[in-house]
C-alpha cells in the first residue's frame, strides 16, 4: 500500500532500499507510488542511493506505455552479509552479497556442548575462510547467528536453553565481535525458520505459525507479515507448555510433562532406549520409522498428537492462515498425521476452515534463509546506513 504523502516514515534511504530489496519497487515510478513522494523527489532519492553505491539500474522493466523504465536492483558488490544457523551437532553458514545472492556456503560439524567460545571461534574461522576464497570480496556489513535456544530481545543474550550446556547468559554477538568486528544480531532458530519459510517463493501467509520439531521443539509466529517476538523475545516458545495427560517426565525447566520433555526428538530417543531400542539419535530413530518399526511409529504419532494438542491453543487464539511443520521430525508421516489429527479434533471448524497445515517448503534451509533476511535488514537499517555514511 502506498505511503500517504504526509507520512515521511517510508522516505528514508533505508526504507527506499527495503522497497527494492523486497521486490516492492523495481523502478523510480514504483518508489514514488510506494512512498507517496513526487516523481521528482523519488528520482532524487534513487539517484542519491546510486551515487552511494547501494543501487544500480540494469536493463529495462515492463512498460505501461511510453519508454520502458530502467530496472532498479541492489548493487551486489556493495557488501556481504553472513547467515549462520547453529544446531546441536552442526553449523550451516551462508555468505550473501548485498543483493541477497548466495556467494559461498559452509557446513561444519560442531558440538554445541563445547560452549560458546569454542563453537563461535570455529564458526568465525569458517566465515573468514569463505570470504577469503572470494575474488575481490566487498566489505562484510552484518551477520546473523541463529541458536537453538531462547534469545532475549532486550539484551540479545541466550536465556535458559534446554540443550545448550554452558550457553545460558552467553552474549553471542559480543563473542563473535572479538574476532569479527561487524554488527551482529542473534535470533532463536525457530523464529529464523518462520522468517525463512515466509520469505520463500510462493504466496506468503500474512498470519503463520511455524513449529520446528527436531532434537528440541520451538515455534515462530508471523503476524501481519512480520515476525512477532513478543515483549521479551520469547513469543511462540511452546517447549515448556505442559501437555495434558502427559507422564511426569522431568524437564530441564524443573517441571514435569513439558512438550519438549515428552515429544521432542531427543525425548523419543530416550523413550526408545528405555524400551530396549537403540536408535543412535534422532536421525536413527527416523530411519527406524521409515522401516516401519512399530514402536517408533507409535511414539512418533503420539508425539505428533501431543504437539498438535499444544498447537491447538495457539491456533484457536491466533487464527492463522497457515501452520508449517519443520525440523527433522517433519519428515515422519506418523508425526505429521498425529499433529493434524489433534488439531482437527481440538480446534473448531471456524479455525480449521481455510487453515493450511503443511510441511516446510524449504526444509533445513529455512533457518539460514531467515538469518540471511535478518542480516540484510540489519546491514541496511537506518542506524547502519548512517554509520557507514559518517565513516566516509
Amino acid at each position: 500500500m502506498p505511503t500517504p504523502a504526509g507520512d515521511r516514515s517510508a522516505t528514508s534511504p533505508s526504507e527506499v532500499l527495503s522497497l527494492v530489496r523486497l521486490g516492492r519497487a523495481t523502478s523510480r515510478a514504483d518508489v514514488a507510488r510506494e512512498t507517496g513522494l513526487s516523481a521528482t523527489t523519488a528520482a532524487a532519492r534513487v539517484e542519491m542511493l546510486i551515487r552511494r553505491g547501494w543501487l544500480v539500474e540494469t536493463g529495462t522493466g515492463p512498460s505501461a506505455g511510453g519508454r520502458p523504465p530502467r530496472r532498479l536492483e541492489m548493487r551486489g558488490a556493495a557488501g556481504l552479509v553472513v547467515a549462520v544457523s547453529l544446531g546441536e551437532r552442526h553449523a550451516a553458514i551462508a555468505v550473501l552479497d548485498a543483493a541477497g545472492r548466495q556467494v559461498a556456503e559452509r557446513h561444519l560439524p560442531i558440538a554445541v556442548s563445547d560452549g560458546p567460545e569454542a563453537v563461535l571461534r570455529t564458526v568465525v574461522t569458517a566465515v573468514e575462510e569463505a570470504v577469503a576464497g572470494l575474488d575481490d570480496a566487498p566489505p562484510l556489513l552484518a551477520m546473523c547467528v541463529g541458536v537453538p535456544g531462547p534469545v532475549s530481545a532486550r539484551t540479545g543474550l541466550v536465556v535458559s536453553p534446554a540443550r545448550m550446556p554452558g550457553w545460558n547468559g552467553a552474549d553471542v554477538a559480543a563473542i563473535v565481535r572479538q574476532w569479527l568486528p561487524v554488527p551482529v544480531i542473534v535470533q532463536n532458530d525457530a523464529n529464523l525458520m518462520a522468517l525463512g519459510e515466509h520469505a520463500a517463493g510462493g504466496s506468503p501467509a500474512e498470519q503463520m505459525v511455524f513449529v520446528k520439531v527436531g532434537s528440541g521443539i520451538g515455534c515462530g509466529v508471523i503476524a501481519g507479515g512480520v515476525l512477532h517476538r513478543g515483549s521479551g523475545g520469547f513469543a511462540g516458545d511452546i517447549s515448556h507448555t505442559t501437555v495434558p495427560g502427559a507422564p511426569p517426565v522431568p524437564c530441564s525447566c524443573g517441571r514435569v510433562g513439558c512438550l519438549d520433555a515428552v515429544a521432542s526428538g531427543a525425548a523419543l530417543v530416550e523413550q526408545l532406549a528405555e524400551r530396549g531400542v537403540d536408535s543412535s539419535g534422532t536421525e536413527g530413530m527416523l530411519d527406524l520409522a521409515r522401516d516401519a518399526h512399530p514402536l517408533t511409529t507409535q511414539l512418533l504419532r503420539e508425539a505428533g498428537g501431543s504437539t498438535g494438542t499444544v498447537l491447538s491453543t495457539i491456533l484457536n487464539f491466533f487464527n492463522p492462515e497457515r501452520l508449517v511443520i519443520g525440523g527433522h521430525l517433519s519428515s515422519a508421516e506418523a508425526f505429521v498425521a498425529g499433529v493434524r489429527s489433534a488439531i482437527y479434533a481440538q480446534c473448531p471448524p471456524m479455525i480449521t476452515d481455510g487453515l493450511e497445515i503443511a510441511v516446510s517448503r524449504v526444509g533445513q534451509q529455512a533457518a539460514v534463509l531467515g538469518a540471511a533476511r535478518e542480516a540484510l535488514d540489519l546491514a541496511f537499517s537506518p542506524e547502519q546506513l548512517a554509520a557507514r555514511a559518517a565513516a566516509r
